[in-house]
């Protein structure tokens, strides 16, 4: 579908546009462009570099159920694996450790799920080895660790800006009674 639209300022339109000149005003032909939805963002923020996280990841970890705990079959329906493959990675990987129930049975978090989604990608989709995604692994849970940290000292410095705002608001009303 074609519009055309009659302006002053050719470069008030952020669309695809074909411009004719006529004298002082421009006729614009302005095609109208599908904008493409913006990308599904997860539920509660995950802390997953840019690097390791795409569009397809995002969507599975939107798609686990709200659920406190999850069983080990459970977890192998979701990934869309066997469950003897759950407990080898459990083997391979420390960042996937279920808690077990008194009946010793694996009980999944959320977290532990998200944590195997990103396993399955790196080796199943990425191709990594199991000592690279390993590696990958581990490289995110400093990179988590590191921003963490960096978020606690901008919380510090949030907390002092507000002690100097108050300081500097208590040296204001002592002078206010000098005067």
């Amino acid at each position: 579908m074609m519009t055309t639209m009659i302006t002053n300022d050719p470069g008030t339109l952020e669309l695809e546009s074909s411009e004719l000149s006529l004298g002082d005003q421009h006729v614009d032909l302005v095609e109208e462009v599908e904008v493409p939805p913006m990308p599904m963002m997860a539920s509660t923020p995950i802390s997953i570099p840019a690097m390791l996280c795409d569009d397809k990841l995002l969507e599975e970890i939107n798609a686990i159920p709200d659920k406190m705990g999850f069983k080990i079959g459970d977890v192998a329906d979701i990934l869309g694996i066997k469950q003897y493959v759950l407990r080898y990675w459990e083997t391979e990987f420390e960042i996937l450790r279920p808690k077990k129930a008194s009946n010793n049975q694996r009980m999944y978090t959320r977290k532990d799920v998200e944590n195997a989604l990103l396993i399955r990608k790196l080796l199943h989709r990425d191709r990594f080895s199991i000592e690279g995604a390993r590696n990958a692994m581990k490289e995110l849970k400093a990179h988590v660790r590191k921003e963490k940290d960096m978020s606690q000292v901008f919380h510090k410095l949030e907390n002092f800006n507000e002690k100097v705002d108050d300081l500097i608001l208590d040296i204001r009303r002592v002078r206010a009674l000098f005067k």
